[in-house]
């Protein structure tokens, strides 16, 4: 491959010294390497997360970028260290331990291999069990991205159905309703991501301005229930009032102008955060 970028994410924050870390071990291997910060602002230990945020950015991405993500509950015990080839050419080095489960079913991934760590571990990190990120993946990723190693010399080849995923719900359109889960809460602002793509969402029949029933509940039990008006974007409404929008993915996006619903009513995100929603209808006045 030629030379490309090192794209970082983990669930470090930023208030020690682990993520510049990474980025001296980088550094170590070819100083001056492109190297850009996805986030690093994952709640701890939320693959799930991880997971839609790679997907959330990868598109944007060159060929042959490198990403390296790091939720790693589970370091030092005998989850398998990997990196994948996308179907785009894009590569991500990981723990395989489901943060890969939204590229796999979105994108698509082409090949998976194992980290050899008797070859691609940081030197002398070997009686060090719990910074993978530095000692191993942002240490491979960096020999991956300049090309230091190919993708061949990561390790030996896994069969792709062997990559673990997190279960996934697909939204779906039932008795005149578009029903969902919440995919992501859009940090900071608190805005509820859903997996109802736009395509879906039309063939409710609805035009900015009108109006819809939504009902959000979680393992059975109604969090929120009410009706939200269709708009074109948030300077539609004013501050403090709710709306159903289309975000950046193209998927129906649930919020308050200038507040966090997330926030307002306890919600989450994941499989067990189902949404409903069903075009207002038509009262007749007598």
């Amino acid at each position: 491959m030629t030379e490309g970028l090192l794209v970082l994410q983990s669930d470090f924050g930023i208030s020690d010294g682990a993520v510049s870390a990474m980025h001296g071990v980088a550094n170590s291997v070819k100083r001056g390497l492109p190297i850009y910060d996805l986030t690093h602002q994952i709640p701890q230990f939320n693959i799930w997360e991880a997971s839609y945020r790679l997907l959330q950015t990868i598109n944007y991405w060159p060929e042959e970028t490198v990403f390296v993500s790091i939720v790693d509950p589970g370091v030092g015990s005998d989850r398998k260290s990997v990196v994948v080839k996308t179907e785009q050419n894009q590569y991500i080095v990981t723990p395989d331990n489901g943060t890969l489960t939204h590229v796999n079913k979105f994108i698509g991934i082409k090949e998976i291999r194992e980290i050899d760590e008797t070859v691609n571990r940081l030197p002398r990190s070997g009686e060090s069990h719990t910074f993978h990120g530095r000692d191993v993946y942002a240490y491979t990723g960096a020999r991956l991205a300049t090309g230091t190693i190919t993708f061949e010399e990561v390790g030996p080849k896994l069969p792709l159905s062997s990559i673990v995923e997190l279960p996934l719900k697909d939204s779906v359109l039932s008795d005149q309703s578009a029903v969902g889960i919440i995919d992501i809460i859009d940090r900071p602002f608190g805005n509820l991501w859903t997996n109802i793509n736009r395509e879906q969402f039309l063939q409710l029949h609805g035009s900015y301005g009108d109006t819809f029933d939504v009902t959000i509940s979680s393992n059975g039990r109604n969090v929120f229930e009410g009706t939200l008006t269709f708009g074109k974007s948030f300077a539609v409404c004013k501050i403090g009032e709710p709306l159903l929008y289309i975000n950046s993915l193209d998927n129906v996006g649930i919020a308050f102008n200038q507040r966090s619903f997330a926030e307002t009513y306890g919600i989450a995100a994941g499989t067990d955060w189902e949404v409903k929603i069903r075009k207002t209808a038509l009262r007749v006045v007598s």
